[in-house]
């Protein structure tokens, strides 16, 4: 049986570092998955810190065609959804998710990952993030009320055994910017109503807007997913990232094509007050596939 990358369920961790990355390309392109296949060996992990590594589809599927899931693409194309709303594509070739204890673990594994991949790429796009009060995002409601737990989600969230890819999975990762002025100006009771929940307890409002955020990203709707969303930014500017992952993808295209009112819908009143300011699909694969690709280099150790 397939196993997973255990940092994507592994809960509770306090701080967090998103690292994109483009390779320089050519035929150090195979070199370049190896290499980050090879960041999963145990001296990644020493600290404290989960180390979590991705691919974009398309260069997953080039480099080890035997283990890429079918169809799946990469977020190649921007998603343009009512009023002149846009969902950027900002695909880049990989990615790398690191949390643990406190920063400064973090940061010493990050920057050790990116040196063993020096020549080879670049790092396209950065973000530093971690929790705001336990479980709540930057608008102050709970985040991930709809989670499944951690005995479901790897039903959710899992290939299947026997399918290509069996034991990763597919994350959808987006950074959100919060208009924090205009959100905090609204009165609890409109917040509700665009959230579709309570703020202090996360109830579901029986009366719901359809153009509420809960609304638009229905899981009993689209399919459920498994979120590690965190805040990140500054005091000035600040927002969420969001970290979904899915066996499939159409769930979360759909929820995305939802929330930008496609087709013929309304469009998620939350991004009235929070835009989404990147946007990339990546194959996590198993340990076990990231293990071969290393051994087939002959990096092991």
């Amino acid at each position: 049986m397939s196993t997973p990358q255990p940092g994507i369920f592994a809960l509770g961790t306090a701080a967090h570092a998103y690292l994109e990355f483009d390779t320089s390309g050519g035929p150090r392109r195979q070199e370049f998955v190896e290499a980050v296949s090879s960041l999963r060996e145990p001296r990644t992990t020493m600290g404290g810190v989960n180390l979590v590594a991705g691919f974009r589809p398309e260069l997953w599927r080039e480099a080890v065609p035997d283990n890429a899931p079918k169809a799946l693409e990469g977020f190649n194309e921007d998603l343009l959804g009512l009023d002149g709303f846009v969902m950027p594509a900002t695909q880049h070739d990989a990615v790398l998710w690191l949390s643990g204890s406190a920063y400064d673990v973090v940061f010493d594994v990050a920057r050790s990952a990116i040196a063993e991949l020096r020549g080879l790429a670049s790092v396209g796009d950065e973000t530093s993030s971690w929790p705001y009060r336990h479980d709540l995002d930057l608008t102050g409601f709970i985040d991930g009320t709809e989670n499944p737990t951690l005995i479901e989600a790897p039903e959710f969230v899992l290939i299947p055994e026997g399918d290509p890819g069996a034991g990763g999975t597919i994350l959808l990762l987006q950074r959100w910017t919060h208009d924090a002025s205009e959100w905090e100006s609204l009165p609890v009771s409109e917040q509700e109503r665009v959230i579709g929940r309570t703020k202090p307890d996360s109830v579901e409002l029986e009366d719901k807007p359809a153009d509420s955020h809960v609304a638009s990203t229905d899981q009993d709707r689209f399919g459920k997913i498994f979120r590690r969303n965190t805040p990140y930014g500054t005091v000035t500017e600040h927002g969420t990232m969001f970290v979904g992952f899915c066996s499939d993808q159409r769930p979360l295209t759909t929820m995305l094509e939802s929330m930008a009112g496609l087709p013929g819908g309304a469009r998620d009143a939350l991004t009235r007050y929070t835009r989404p300011l990147t946007g990339a699909y990546y194959f996590i694969p198993s340990t076990d596939a990231l293990l071969r690709a290393t051994a087939a280099a002959g990096r092991t150790t």
